[in-house]
């Protein structure tokens, strides 16, 4: 999932990229209320986090000018302790709002509650659970198993898992796997998303009889449970 970050403090932007990238999140960053406003409305994210004191445009601003058109949800960052101004934000559109200085994993549960009452409801169950034959995926504990066994996985194997459970049986380009999972334009001279794909099917289906993690030549892979 991508999430944009709009934190003008630099130390602070760094440390949630770098954090949440751990998690298994893409992480686009900005700096002052111009530019995350901009990216905002051009770019395809799943949450914003957003801090109130912006150079530029404050967050309200942002958040204002971002809800005449966009419903993304956004976690609002502020150092400010009256109640007035956290109303003001909740009012203005913000879903949640958290307390400078906080504590990183209060940061990562809000995301996944925003996340969970954010996601369509036409997937599976509350959209926490992933299942291709023996495969499931908890993206809430953030867990992968195959017939039982756990499988250990990188965060972004776990990344790539997931954009490929969801869209099981759907070829997926090198292209759309570099753009959704790394958040990088695709460099046909890099190999970078067949080593990624290679090590992860190296836990996925070399311990197993039946292959899930399919290569569709000269097109990209394809996770399905196909008979044999």
């Amino acid at each position: 999932m991508k999430l944009l970050v709009v934190e003008d403090e630099i130390k602070l932007a760094e440390y949630l990229r770098k954090g949440l990238g751990e998690e298994g999140y893409v992480v686009e960053l900005a700096h002052n209320g111009v530019d995350g406003l901009h990216l905002a409305m051009q770019g395809n994210h799943d949450l914003i986090v957003l801090d109130c004191m912006l150079p530029g445009i404050d967050g309200l601003g942002v958040l204002a000018a971002l809800r005449l058109s966009k419903q993304t949800p956004v976690l609002m960052l502020t150092a400010r302790q009256r109640v007035e101004d956290r109303v003001k934000g909740l009012q203005a559109g913000a879903d949640d709002y958290l307390l400078k200085p906080f504590a990183f994993s209060e940061l990562v549960a809000r995301i996944q509650v925003l996340l969970r009452r954010a996601r369509p409801t036409r997937e599976s169950d509350d959209a926490t659970i992933l299942v291709l034959a023996d495969l499931e995926l908890d993206l809430v504990r953030r867990k992968a198993t195959r017939a039982g066994r756990r499988l250990d996985l990188t965060a972004k194997e776990f990344v790539l898992l997931t954009l490929l459970l969801r869209r099981q049986g759907e070829v997926l380009s090198r292209t759309e796997i570099a753009e959704q999972v790394w958040d990088i334009n695709f460099d046909s001279a890099t190999n970078v998303i067949d080593v990624a794909v290679r090590r992860l099917r190296g836990k996925l289906d070399a311990p197993f009889e039946r292959t899930l993690l399919h290569t569709a030549r000269g097109m990209g892979y394809v996770l399905e449970a196909r008979d044999e």
